[in-house]
């Protein structure tokens, strides 16, 4: 076997000790479903992915993407801020071969794949994890799978690329992280 063959199978052994996220059916009823190491759906997210550690992104994977998919695009927001929905991370036009992204992404706004990141709410490219002013906030990481390669520039917000993924939306997942500040 070759060794992305191994690794899928490894992954996919992996899957139920991993972060659960919510499962939502894809194309001809296959299950998308994205999960981390680094907490459960529901669960408190580690402060080292928050303003209050080292503000890097958590290590992210998901199921094979369901046929007919052509680009995955995933957002993080907080519809718990003050102000209204506030974003985290925006990042799209990943290869339909992608099923993970690893820990502490760089904000680059094009990446060696080919994926682009875009703006979040503080107008910064990549990755700001959570900073509630108070209380308990839930941190949803929006994972879509699209039937078109998006033409959109790297820096979009997440308001532009919800209008371009507008019709291509073969499947989602989601899983969704719990932050409060001490």
């Amino acid at each position: 076997m070759g060794i992305r063959v191994c690794l899928l199978i490894l992954l996919i052994s992996l899957q139920g000790s991993v972060g659960s996220g919510q499962k939502e059916m894809g194309a001809k009823g296959m299950t998308f479903e994205l999960t981390s190491f680094a907490f459960r759906t529901g669960e408190r997210i580690p402060s080292k992915y928050t303003c209050d550690g080292a503000d890097v992104s958590p290590l992210l994977q998901w199921s094979i993407a369901p046929p007919g998919t052509e680009s995955i695009a995933l957002i993080c927001d907080d519809p718990d801020a003050p102000v209204g929905t506030w974003d985290h991370w925006v990042i799209y036009s990943l290869p339909v071969s992608t099923t993970g992204l690893r820990e502490a992404v760089a904000p680059d706004a094009e990446r060696p794949d080919g994926s682009k990141q875009g703006k979040n709410s503080w107008g910064r490219l990549g990755y700001g994890g959570p900073c509630p002013p108070s209380g308990t906030h839930r941190y949803f990481f929006k994972l879509y799978a699209l039937d078109a390669m998006l033409e959109l520039p790297a820096g979009a917000t997440s308001k532009q690329l919800v209008a371009a993924m507008e019709g291509h939306i073969v499947a989602k997942a989601e899983l969704m992280g719990l932050y409060s500040r001490k």
